[in-house]
């Protein structure tokens, strides 16, 4: 459907405008008016004064307006003000139409320019754009039309009223459907994520794969398998929620996180060579990270009741996070076994001792 032009819509108020006032009941001119018969007065009763009646036929109204602009003794801009824009001017409620259609119609013109202009320059998805532009000229579309016709009335109290009582019932019916847009323009514009990065939402952990008005596509995590494997599943996140949800991404500044290996070591163990093994074992794994971070791998310990606790932390990627740390650990297990027993895994087990006591 193509969008209607400025001259169309100027066509379609001036035709709004007839019916108004044909449906109004006004009077063509030179048509006389019927004028109700005032009822007659007691005797020694006093008439109060009557306020004056508002002029009903389209003479009326044009000696209404000449007879202010007479009394003012107006000139020049506020002549033409009071004959255009007084309230008992036949012309104020076309007038008011079409200056109401024209400041809309530039509104939308500028504003729509921006919104392209932002989103296009931000946004991860195409196709995403051109769906909330279309949403967008839809809305634009609606609202002139509903302001038109309320400035035929040619009350501004009255569209006022009318546009106040309009935003609140949209904002109440529509409120899921506006929030989900409102989320992703904050999307577009804050980016707290992007297409690939891995991020928890609402408690799910997965990688982005698609960022549309409606959801947040992601591909799970995990769920159907322990650690962090992607699963296949996809996720479909309402962009509605966000307002309301915390969002973590693994990578929002960065494209590595830390990440660590816990290995629980017995007291007599040689910490310095199971140290040595754990670091040298990050240190291959990682070592085109470390070359792109420049951070090397590092060791953290502490106690716990049946020995040393031994973390190795080491910057890792996020997709590829569960592959890494199996590869450390394949190393280590292969360097703790050539070095047994000088170094010894602390695990839980159960001592049995018998002694003979003679009576």
């Amino acid at each position: 459907m193509r969008v209607l032009s400025c001259r169309h819509l100027l066509v379609l108020a001036v035709v709004l405008a007839g019916v108004v006032r044909v449906a109004s009941g006004q009077m063509m001119p030179g048509a006389p008016a019927e004028k109700p018969k005032a009822a007659p007065a007691k005797p020694g009763t006093a008439v109060a004064a009557s306020p004056p009646a508002k002029p009903q036929t389209v003479e009326e109204q044009h000696a209404a307006v000449q007879k202010k602009i007479e009394e003012e003794e107006a000139t020049g801009f506020r002549k033409l003000t009071i004959l255009f824009f007084h309230e008992h001017s036949p012309y104020r409620s076309v007038l008011l139409a079409v200056v109401t259609l024209v400041v809309l119609l530039v509104l939308k013109k500028h504003t729509t320019r921006l919104m392209r202009r932002y989103a296009e320059t931000h946004a991860q998805n195409p196709e995403n754009v051109q769906r909330f532009l279309k949403t967008w000229h839809t809305l634009w579309k609606f609202v002139i039309g509903v302001f038109v016709i309320l400035a035929l009335s040619g009350s501004l109290k009255l569209m006022g009223l009318s546009a106040a009582f309009l935003g609140m019932m949209l904002g109440w019916s529509l409120q899921a459907p506006v929030t989900g847009l409102a989320a992703w323009l904050m999307i577009v514009l804050k980016r707290p994520f992007r297409i690939g990065d891995r991020v928890i939402i609402a408690g799910i952990i997965g990688d982005v794969t698609d960022i549309t008005l409606t959801h947040v596509v992601l591909n799970q995590v995990g769920g159907t398998v322990g650690g962090e494997e992607p699963s296949g599943r996809g996720v479909l996140i309402p962009t509605a929620i966000l307002f309301n949800q915390v969002i973590m991404n693994y990578t929002l500044d960065a494209t590595t996180m830390l990440d660590e290996v816990p290995v629980r070591l017995t007291f007599d163990s040689d910490y310095e060579l199971a140290r040595t093994i754990m670091i040298a074992a990050a240190s291959e794994v990682t070592a085109d990270i470390i070359a792109e971070t420049k951070q090397e791998p590092f060791t953290r310990c502490e106690f716990f009741d049946a020995g040393v606790l031994v973390r190795l932390r080491y910057q890792t990627l996020a997709p590829r996070r569960q592959d890494i740390s199996s590869q450390i650990v394949e190393r280590i297990l292969k360097g703790f076994k050539e070095h047994y027993p000088a170094v010894k895994y602390c695990y839980p087990r159960s001592v049995v001792r018998y002694r003979w006591e003679e009576e």
